[in-house]
């Protein structure tokens, strides 16, 4: 987020408007460079809240065959090993991380046999986690967000990421649902349902609402007022895929009464 040609430090900048950004870079790699690290803490003021993404290698259930033959289990899933380098690679940020962040995507039975299966697995990695860090977890199948799933997440004491998009029910519902089973901070992901489609729409610049989600925010705002209520601290990252622009439809949001805890889904 720094460009050298125009000496701009852009999370610095951002950091003097918003208190939180979520970190989606280092979701590709398996650990963040110490001078990122460094860079990112060194940005923002101390009581700014990074909510981090854990590599992919950690959340992907298959990977690639070789010269196209069929995925292969993947070595990594899931590795107590691998999210301990992360970490440590991640440890001079820790005071200002807010979460760290594991995202599933669409797990399929030819990924995972069932969800008691990859509840079993999800259950003993956050079991054996390192201590004293943040953890949120995303699954992206909405048949497998049931009751077990959140109660897993509360006796392992890790908080939810709800996301709005990727064919996923309303999180209003999904907060419905799991309410009474929540516990700590809990992440919502405005993404929207049609990425290519909003590329196209915007050509690329992100200066303005092209598909204005008005009842859908109104949900969103009533939802995140409630948590609030029940004790909860919300994280609410805001992607320009949502609407168009970002950094305007967090002002749409303030407008409903929240100021606080918006994030653009940039890093």
């Amino acid at each position: 987020m720094y460009s050298r040609a125009e000496g701009i430090d852009y999370l610095a900048e951002y950091a003097r408007k918003y208190s939180t950004v979520e970190v989606d870079q280092w979701f590709w790699t398996l650990k963040p460079s110490p001078s990122d690290v460094e860079r990112y803490r060194a940005a923002v003021p101390e009581d700014f809240r990074f909510t981090v993404k854990a590599p992919n290698a950690l959340t992907l259930a298959l990977t690639p065959g070789k010269k196209g033959a069929e995925p292969v289990p993947n070595p990594r899933f899931l590795s107590i090993a691998v999210l301990g380098e992360f970490l440590a690679a991640l440890e001079p940020l820790r005071p200002q991380v807010g979460m760290v962040m594991f995202q599933f995507g669409y797990l399929n039975r030819k990924m995972m046999a069932s969800p008691a299966v990859f509840l079993e697995k999800l259950d003993r990695f956050l079991s054996e986690a390192p201590a004293g860090w943040p953890y949120a977890v995303e699954i992206r199948n909405a048949n497998w967000l049931g009751l077990p799933f959140f109660e897993l997440l509360r006796v392992r004491h890790a908080s939810t990421v709800l996301v709005q998009g990727y064919w996923m029910p309303p999180v209003a519902e999904v907060y419905d649902l799991a309410a009474e089973l929540l516990e700590g901070p809990v992440v919502v992901r405005l993404h929207g349902p049609d990425r290519a489609g909003m590329e196209e729409k915007t050509g690329g610049t992100w200066d303005r609402i092209v598909e204005p989600r008005d009842a859908e925010l109104g949900s969103v705002a009533a939802m995140v007022r409630r948590m609030l209520k029940g004790g909860h601290d919300v994280f609410l990252n805001v992607n320009n895929h949502y609407e168009g622009s970002a950094p305007l439809t967090i002002d749409r949001i303030s407008a409903l009464g929240l100021a606080d805890g918006e994030a653009v889904d940039e890093g």
